[in-house]
């Protein structure tokens, strides 16, 4: 797979996190699934999805910029390691969501697993380009 088709398969998936955690806000869903069961009011619900939804829009905000698709004064390789960050973060939280106690949650070590090897993908794939000029 190509770091573009990388990048396009994660913004969508990013478009469909944020739909999840707006469903949440809006109380479409049920915040006790989420997190662990441990949020314990609609205030610290607020906080922690519109947390999630700020984080996804940055991520792809940064992606935008990975791809080319919008210009920036953020220099590539900071882009490139924040998104190492992110790498490592989607894993740690695949591990977490694996050990997690509910189903819901163990399902969406799934999804971070998808988003850490599109990550890997777009992180090697553009390292490659770079070091054959």
């Amino acid at each position: 797979m190509n770091p573009k088709l990388a990048i396009k398969l994660l913004l969508r998936l990013i478009g469909a996190v944020i739909l999840f955690h707006l469903a949440i806000l809006l109380k479409i869903i049920p915040y006790k699934v989420t997190w662990g069961g441990r949020l314990e009011n609609d205030i610290e619900m607020f906080v922690f999805e519109m947390m999630s939804v700020l984080i996804n829009l940055f991520l792809a905000v940064l992606l935008l910029i990975k791809g080319k698709d919008l210009s920036c004064f953020i220099p590539m390789k900071v882009v490139n390691i924040i998104l190492w960050v992110f790498l490592f973060l989607f894993g740690i939280n695949t591990v977490g969501n694996i050990v997690a106690k509910t189903l819901f949650e163990k399902s969406l070590s799934l999804l971070t697993l998808i988003f850490t090897y599109l990550i890997w993908i777009i992180l090697k794939g553009t390292e490659k380009t770079h070091n054959k000029t």
